[in-house]
């Protein structure tokens, strides 16, 4: 089947001339063209053409975009969206003053959260999390990464990983299963790490690998959680089992999590806050995309991460929500984006690359998707504008109008 995507004002193809990533100063070339209709056979891209060429034919379908803007697909490649209980509560707590230590003793925190994970049924999460989905879908994303870590134990972390994967088998967008089970030590461990960590290597991996419940494996590098010398021992045995590696590093503390993730040529290193210029030097000459997520400096009031100097230094970055229920509670790219430009100096088209083909290439899937280029998957964002600026200007408005995944429309205003 041929489908026309008719007569938009803009299309910004992010053409990479094959490359599939953009680094430095690359990131500003969005490649807009003007006065052309995109041609989908099936879910592939066929051809990019002259609205003049388009012809009216009883085989095709004609989907008429009337002057509006043509992003490709959305990709969402850091979010913790699998997760029960509410912490509205705790964030009250946080704006009154209260610290961690005092929010944690009153129940608060991550355990919070691990513990509602553990009394909610695989049903229970399925439908808690499928609306967050659909969320995303409305933003435009076609393309979502979803993290485990909030069960941190063997049977609650594979219980997350099922339902990410079931959410994947019945939504019509990629969602990509991330393994987080280093995310902070239970409580159960809090006093035996080794044992936690044993757990982890010998009996989490091995089968989450085995049955392909997981592509990546994560973990969080700081000095409240994981070491960089036990992150080295937990991505030795994810990397032995066929998993391949993100890393939560510099978002506190410098305490050798990017050198860890380095050496074990991770697919990203994300947060980055207090990166000085020795870790940002050494992520832009890897091949390590460096994916900065500024809703988590805005909800924190928190430094933001050196998104211009990284830029600058050539590296190749992305842009994510960190959606999570602690930290940052913000499921819409649009937004980031802007926060993107209004607080780290990144210019409107250096957002547009790092939400669509360098946040592809942090998840591995740059060949497919994040660019609108002859042979990718038909996937696209459609904005209800005639201007692509609108899309990061509009602050805290929703612009995208229109989700195509594979060349099917998915989601329409």
């Amino acid at each position: 089947m041929i489908t026309i995507l008719k007569e938009p004002s803009q299309i910004i193809t992010v053409d990479t001339k094959g490359k599939n990533y953009k680094r430095g100063k690359q990131l500003k070339n969005i490649s807009l063209l003007e006065n052309h209709s995109i041609v989908v056979e099936d879910d592939i891209i066929k051809d990019i053409i002259p609205n003049s060429s388009v012809k009216k034919n009883v085989n095709k379908t004609i989907i008429n975009l009337n002057g509006k803007v043509v992003l490709p697909g959305l990709i969402e490649a850091h979010t913790h969206a699998a997760f029960a209980g509410s912490r509205a509560n705790e964030f009250k707590m946080r704006l009154q003053g209260k610290g961690y230590e005092e929010i944690a003793k009153a129940g608060g925190g991550i355990n919070f959260t691990v513990k509602a994970v553990r009394e909610s049924s695989f049903d229970d999460l399925v439908e808690l999390v499928k609306p967050r989905i659909s969320y995303f879908i409305s933003r435009g994303v076609t393309t979502l990464e979803i993290k485990s870590g909030y069960g941190l134990s063997y049977y609650d972390e594979i219980k997350l990983l099922q339902v990410i994967n079931h959410l994947n088998s019945i939504n019509k967008i990629d969602i990509v299963p991330t393994f987080l089970g280093a995310h902070t030590f239970p409580p159960e461990y809090k006093n035996d790490h080794e044992k936690y960590i044993e757990i982890i290597n010998n009996t989490m991996i091995p089968f989450i690998a085995e049955n392909k419940l997981a592509v990546f494996c994560d973990a969080f590098c700081e000095s409240t959680a994981f070491s960089a010398e036990q992150v080295d021992r937990i991505f030795t045995a994810a990397v032995e089992n066929g998993l391949k590696i993100k890393l939560h590093t510099e978002q506190f503390n410098i305490i050798g999590g990017l050198d860890v993730a380095l050496k074990h040529n991770a697919t990203s290193a994300d947060h980055l806050e207090v990166a000085g210029d020795a870790e940002v030097a050494k992520i832009a000459k890897s091949e390590t995309v460096a994916v900065l997520l500024p809703g988590v400096s805005f909800f924190l009031d928190y430094d933001y991460a050196p998104a211009r100097k990284l830029i600058n230094e050539n590296a190749i970055v992305a842009l994510a929500t960190d959606f999570n229920p602690g930290s940052s509670h913000i499921a819409d790219l649009n937004l980031i984006m802007s926060l993107a430009s209004l607080k780290m100096g990144m210019s409107i088209e250096e957002t547009i690359s790092a939400v669509t083909i360098n946040a592809a290439k942090a998840l591995d899937v740059e060949k497919n998707v994040g660019s609108i280029e002859i042979g990718k998957k038909a996937d696209f964002a459609i904005f209800d504008t005639n201007e692509y600026s609108d899309i990061v200007y509009s602050v805290g408005r929703n612009l995208n109008c229109m989700t195509i995944k594979n060349g099917e429309v998915i989601y329409e205003v």
